[in-house]
């Protein structure tokens, strides 16, 4: 590794470090590189200390409000860490608003998480198709597990309101796209209208990851072969609130292809049923036998996975257009946000199992 990677001072990080957890550095200089894969919030690995870390900052320029909360992950995956859904190990948070810590923004610390993160279908070829099947259950299996638990058994009771939670999520990323408008998107306009006018009533809520996915998640193989999920990650939009909104979002992402190659790309999808993947039908039977409750009629919640995955690349289109992102790949993102805003438009009037 060389040279410093945009977003954090690695020399004032490592002196801070030193002063005021020495027990994480070694005698050894730090060493930081960004982890590529994000376009949200920044994450670099450290090396130098006893045990490699991961540390989580927000993305530079650009910030829309409450959508990049550290605290709020940190929180969340301190809650679960002994829990029955996998997380990486806490370490510590802190508020660098003034820059002491060379990162300049509330940023954490977690523990660095062995394994490997599927986000391409070149990242499958390890893998048989009887592996991909196991791992793909296994991955609908931890959301249930997530979606089981009482949030008052791990201290995360205060984490959300239930009530109300659909209402305020379409008025809240109405909001974040407010914050990025800066070009006519009729479609998403409409699709927007079409999500307020016709909100769905609650029937279960649960803490929600607010953004579950394959890719947001590491996979390790067992001695046996048998791939598992080993932790998730990303948890900044975490709350309590409608379950089913983690599977409109995992469903989109599941078959995203069926949008565009070039959106299955900027999603980092490894899903290919080729390959070995199951169909989204069978991850719901499996989800709702774990959970022991039905799956009801899905359509809005895929539909509102669309809108808010286009409302995050019009915002990251628009740190592009101001020189505020880090890293290749922003280029394409706006010519995606209209065929999304299409697809939801699509899933609102054909009906989902």
């Amino acid at each position: 590794m060389s040279g410093e990677p945009r977003g954090l001072v690695t020399s004032a990080l490592e002196a801070w470090l030193r002063a005021e957890h020495p027990e994480l550095v070694g005698e050894s200089a730090l060493e930081a590189s960004l982890i590529t894969g994000g376009r949200s919030n920044l994450t670099y690995r450290l090396v130098g200390g006893p045990a490699p870390l991961v540390l989580r900052r927000p993305p530079l320029g650009h910030v829309l409000a409450s959508a990049h909360d550290m605290a709020r992950e940190f929180r969340v995956i301190s809650a679960l860490g002994g829990s029955t859904v996998p997380v990486p190990g806490a370490v510590l948070y802190r508020d660098d608003t003034d820059g002491t810590a060379g990162v300049g923004t509330p940023f954490y610390l977690m523990g660095f998480v062995d394994g490997q993160v599927l986000s391409s279908p070149a990242a499958n070829i390890p893998f048989s198709p009887a592996q991909l099947r196991a791992l793909s259950l296994d991955l609908v299996g931890t959301l249930a597990e997530l979606h089981s638990l009482d949030p008052a058994a791990v201290g995360l009771e205060d984490f959300g309101r239930a009530a109300g939670y659909l209402e305020r999520q379409v008025r809240r990323w109405g909001e974040q796209y407010d914050r990025s408008r800066n070009r006519e998107l009729p479609e998403l306009n409409a699709l927007q209208a079409a999500l307020r006018e016709g909100v769905p009533i609650t029937v279960s809520s649960s803490l929600v990851h607010g953004d579950f996915r394959l890719d947001n998640a590491i996979v390790r193989v067992d001695a046996d072969g048998r791939p598992r999920i080993a932790a998730i990650l990303d948890w900044e939009m975490a709350t309590i609130g409608d379950s089913f909104t983690d599977l409109g979002l995992l469903g989109l992402y599941w078959d995203i292809r069926g949008i565009s190659a070039e959106a299955a790309a900027v999603a980092a999808s490894a899903v290919d049923p080729d390959a070995g993947y199951p169909s989204f039908a069978e991850l719901l039977d499996t989800y709702a036998a774990a959970r022991g409750t039905p799956v009801p009629e899905l359509s809005w919640y895929l539909a509102f996975a669309a809108y808010k995955l286009a409302i995050i690349l019009e915002g990251i289109h628009f740190r592009f257009q101001a020189g505020e992102t880090v890293g290749p790949g922003f280029d394409t993102i706006g010519g995606l946000v209209t065929p999304l805003a299409q697809a939801g438009l699509r899933f609102l009037v054909e009906r989902t199992p």
